[in-house]
């Protein structure tokens, strides 16, 4: 029987945020990231977005006793999508492989109503700086759409739920990358 594992392609690239063993850097073929909303959250959070010429690097992890409860609760806005077949990694035993998505026809791009929010923002920066250094970052850059949304910066007050302490070096290294593509930073909306 092959062994459960996720793709996580945001903020589950953050060892931090999640308890989830075997952690592996994997890259997932045929698709490409976006910040987008739904009616399902007030804010814009990343999705998958199939594209055949694209490719997004990411991290799997275990999901024990085949138990995705606690990760469908997690990602509960998501669709799980099996995915092994598209997912490059150095597992050498069976696994089976769920990427999560929220379907095209459920999403809009990120808004000044529907912000992007930068304690999210820093955990998925954070994460991959962690894995894959500052390269890694400017590729999360280069195979994500919707960066003409706003980021809210709400450092000083939170909104999402798994935000981490970020380094002064961390946060001058996120401030620097969304300077340099031009990520418009609100204080409020």
């Amino acid at each position: 029987m092959a062994d459960p594992y996720f793709f996580g392609y945001g903020s589950l690239v953050n060892a931090a945020t999640h308890d989830f063993p075997d952690p592996q850097r994997a890259t997932l073929r045929g698709w490409r990231r976006a910040w987008r909303h739904t009616g399902l959250r007030p804010v814009a959070f990343l999705t998958a977005i199939p594209d055949p010429d694209a490719e997004i690097d990411g991290m799997i992890a275990h999901v024990p006793g085949d138990d995705w409860q606690a990760l469908d609760q997690r990602e509960w806005a998501y669709d799980r999508i099996a995915a092994t077949d598209a997912i490059a990694h150095k597992l050498t035993h069976e696994v089976e492989i769920a990427v999560y998505a929220v379907p095209e026809h459920r999403h809009a791009p990120a808004s000044a109503a529907h912000p992007i929010v930068l304690s999210y923002l820093d955990v998925v920066f954070q994460g991959y700086l962690r894995v894959y250094g500052p390269g890694g970052v400017d590729r999360f850059i280069a195979t994500t759409d919707g960066w003409t949304g706003p980021v809210l910066n709400d450092r000083a007050a939170p909104h999402y739920p798994r935000h981490q302490r970020l380094s002064p070096e961390e946060l001058r290294f996120v401030d620097d990358r969304l300077a340099r593509i031009g990520v418009p930073l609100v204080d409020r909306l």
